[in-house]
């Protein structure tokens, strides 16, 4: 199954390059103590990063852009997950690239904002808090992109409260 999508041609490798983050998933697997670690989520965040800064500045602009990047990425990350036949398979990690951008919607587009966001982001989904680790148990592309938008939800609310204790990271 490790190869299958490979194999693959037309439709369905454009959705695997883009739900693996053009293959950044496919990484040596680490070994950290007991648990097999892959850093594909991480990796997949640090490739979303440079593209924020990108992304429109215009508020309705920035939610158009969200919105429908967050839907293809249910619909790309579904479509993936039927063809790995496994949920939320660490490989799948546009996911993680949505998600960063959920956490630094409607932020100043600045290094330590960049940051915060990242270090937020990943901490919360790596530790699944509820409400949105309930995420995981729904099958299909909102099951893997949900938990991840809750994470960044979160982590968006965590670097507003930064600036505003800490007006001078903006």
């Amino acid at each position: 199954m490790g190869l299958r999508p490979f194999r693959e041609g037309g439709p369905e490798r454009v959705i695997l390059l883009l739900a693996t983050g053009c293959y950044i998933s496919y990484i040596p697997v680490w070994i950290l103590g007991s648990r097999k670690w892959s850093g594909a989520g991480l990796f997949g965040t640090i490739a979303a990063a440079p593209f924020w800064l990108l992304l429109p500045s215009q508020p309705f602009a920035y939610a158009a852009f969200l919105t429908a990047a967050v839907a293809a990425a249910v619909w790309v990350c579904g479509r993936a997950e039927k063809s790995f036949g496994r949920h939320d398979d660490p490989r799948i990690v546009l996911d993680e690239v949505v998600g960063l951008w959920t956490a630094l919607a409607f932020l100043p587009k600045t290094l330590p904002v960049l940051g915060l966001g990242f270090l937020f982001f990943r901490l919360l989904d790596s530790v699944k808090l509820p409400p949105y680790s309930w995420f995981d148990r729904v099958p299909g592309g909102i099951g893997i992109v949900g938990d991840d938008i809750g994470a960044a939800v979160c982590a968006n609310l965590l670097v507003r409260a930064c600036l505003a204790h800490w007006p001078g990271l903006a």
